[in-house]
């Protein structure tokens, strides 16, 4: 997951922008997700054969991956790799919004 600081690139003004991601596969497939508070999946984790680039535009999210508990962020990301058991569940009160980029390797 990268946690880098907004930054002004060179040669911008009045720009802010934060680098989500460098090359993770290629992509296969996206979509946006509105996760209502309480709601997420699946139910249980599940594997596939695509990886998952999860990125928060609002709110917070938990991600199952595997045992291990990952909470993740507004302007942060996480990898997930297809083949771990994983789920997305919303971590707040709020809807948070998810853009989910599926890659293959």
């Amino acid at each position: 997951m990268l946690k880098n600081d907004f930054i002004t690139p060179p040669g911008h003004s009045k720009f802010l922008a934060k680098k989500l991601f460098d090359d993770m596969g290629k992509i296969h497939w996206g979509a946006v997700a509105y996760i209502e508070p309480n709601g997420g999946g699946p139910e249980g984790n599940h594997t596939h054969e695509d990886d998952h680039i999860f990125i928060v535009v609002e709110g917070e999210v938990k991600i199952y991956e595997g045992e291990k508990v990952n909470i993740v962020h507004k302007d942060e990301m996480f990898y997930v790799k297809g083949t771990t058991p994983h789920s997305i569940w919303n971590n707040g009160d709020d809807i948070a919004k998810v853009i989910k980029i599926s890659v293959k390797n």
